[in-house]
């Protein structure tokens, strides 16, 4: 390891002991923000803390174990080695290697927890889905993508919610936002942004041809209240308008719908989800919120990413980040030539792999910057 590595990793067990001493002091529950803040930190610095503390007591223990191994084979010629000392050489031997390799483990784990974290990963997520190039058919695709995510939300706990919606006229989605409501929602999906291609026949082609359309996806992380950008009201523009649909005793009899402007950078935002038009204004300025807010991220990954491209890529919409081909069964995720033969199981929700194939990668990227010092700890 590293000594920078481990200089920081000290800091984190002196910390940890300060943090045990704020968090025991009689008047820290009078300020709930500041105990509920020290008592994440503590769960964070505690984990690392506790790896090193093991890492040091396997160096430790690896160290006496190497000593062992070389005391026995210095073996004088006038006391030969007897099978119980041969015994116990293969012995020490074997907790040699076993500590090698958990120390291996614990150094690349340590160096994954230092990581440089993204405080937005943390955050819920809105999700929006919309039909681009394949007409009909990129709208179904829409549909089949918000299931798949759904689905994928379902399995791990995620409450989700239908923030505004604008339906085709053969069934999938024009547009969709959805939210997302869990532990690290958006560190989860963020790499989800960009453009979806899917290849395979549409249910309305006669002569069995494979077409191909695409979607846009774009993951927001959910502004914090105490901290998101502040809109002048004056900048924006409120329509209501009668909400379409499937029908219904409510449907075009009010004015519930509401639309919502940017002036200044001219994004929109609406819902007519709700009968009540306070709480579709209310919807509507969260994703515009968001979409403000991932408009300025992106600016600024932009920005970074002109002396610095990753291999993720900045979640461009018009980044071609992954293929969905229904004929060979096959997912393909371009960013980081991940090829998976299991596109039916996907689609209903099973993403775990891929989630997690992404994740490494970005990982990858971070350890490759820490080790030629484009990174500091």
């Amino acid at each position: 390891m590293k000594p920078f590595m481990q200089t920081q990793l000290e800091r984190y067990a002196t910390r940890l002991a300060e943090l045990d001493f704020l968090l025991s002091k009689e008047d820290i529950l009078k300020d709930m923000q500041q105990f509920m803040a020290l008592s994440r930190e503590h769960a964070d610095v505690a984990v690392i803390a506790s790896r090193w503390l093991r890492y040091q007591s396997a160096q430790a223990q690896l160290q006496e174990a190497q000593e062992m191994v070389s005391d026995s084979t210095k073996s004088s010629p006038a006391t030969p080695a007897t099978p119980a000392d041969a015994e116990m050489l293969a012995l020490a031997q074997a907790e040699v290697d076993a500590l090698q390799a958990e120390t291996q483990q614990l150094d690349a784990e340590l160096q994954r927890l230092l990581l440089p974290k993204d405080p937005e990963d943390l955050r819920n997520a809105y999700l929006e889905i919309r039909a681009g190039t394949g007409g009909d058919e990129s709208a179904l695709f829409a549909g089949d993508l918000l299931r798949m995510y759904t689905r994928y939300a379902e399995k791990v706990g995620w409450k989700c919610e239908i923030m505004s919606e604008s339906e085709s006229e053969l069934g999938g989605f024009k547009e969709v936002v959805l939210r997302i409501e869990g532990d690290k929602v958006y560190g989860a999906l963020r790499f989800e942004s960009g453009g979806h291609r899917v290849q395979r026949i549409p249910t309305t082609e006669s002569q069995g041809r494979i077409h191909t359309s695409a979607c846009t996806v774009a993951v927001m992380p959910e502004p914090d209240p105490h901290q998101s950008i502040e809109i002048n009201p004056q900048d924006l523009r409120i329509d209501t308008y009668r909400a379409s649909g499937a029908g219904g005793q409510h449907i075009n009899k009010t004015d519930s719908a509401v639309r919502v402007t940017h002036l200044p950078t001219g994004i929109v935002a609406e819902c007519q989800d709700d009968r009540s038009q306070h709480r579709n204004k209310a919807k509507a300025m969260q994703v515009l919120l968001a979409r403000i807010q991932e408009k300025d991220r992106l600016e600024r990954s932009l920005k970074e990413a002109a002396t610095r491209k990753g291999l993720i890529g900045s979640g461009d919409r018009s980044d071609r980040i992954r293929t969905y081909n229904f004929p060979q069964g096959r997912l393909s995720d371009h960013r980081i030539n991940l090829t998976l033969y299991k596109l039916s199981q996907i689609m209903e929700g099973d993403m775990k792999e891929v989630l997690t194939a992404l994740q490494h990668a970005r990982e990858s990227e971070l350890m490759q910057d820490l080790e030629i010092g484009g990174l500091v700890i």
